[in-house]
């Protein structure tokens, strides 16, 4: 009789957050001022995922994309704030678009357990339901900047 494989040791949900914690900090100046959370592809088709650092004061987004398969940073991130919005609306129930003055739109949907793409190691979840609660708070705020 075979025996099923062992399932692979998957990262906890909080282990994922420190990596994710980790690619945002290792870029941005005054990381600490900033509440974080993972934000999956909007409905536009899209597939990045980000690390999306907010803070109220002064109001402001952070765009950190990361790649799912390594959970390294893609790109620099990029911050939109009262000098460089262009819009921000919520497109449906949940999915977001942050746009700025330069053309760069942001289309997004945070949710409270954010399931990462497989990409061979099946089960990560990033559980983040008391962030999203203060987050879609900031997000009502942030609607009315633009």
């Amino acid at each position: 009789m075979t025996s099923a494989p062992e399932p692979r040791n998957r990262p906890s949900s909080d282990e994922i957050k420190a990596v994710l914690r980790h690619v945002f900090e290792s870029q941005i100046p005054n990381y600490g001022d900033y509440n974080l959370v993972c934000a999956g592809p909007g409905g536009d088709g899209a597939d990045t995922y980000y690390v999306v650092g907010y803070r109220w004061r002064p109001a402001e987004l952070v765009f950190a994309p990361f790649s799912t398969g390594t959970l390294a940073g893609l790109e620099a991130p990029t911050a939109v704030n009262s000098t460089n919005l262009s819009h921000t609306e919520e497109v449906e129930a949940g999915d977001y678009e942050v746009g700025t003055n330069t053309g760069r739109i942001f289309r997004f949907q945070v949710q409270g357990s954010a399931p990462l793409p497989d990409d061979g190691q099946a089960g990560r979840v990033i559980e983040q339901d008391l962030d999203l609660e203060d987050f879609e708070s900031f997000l009502e705020h942030f609607l009315t900047l633009a």
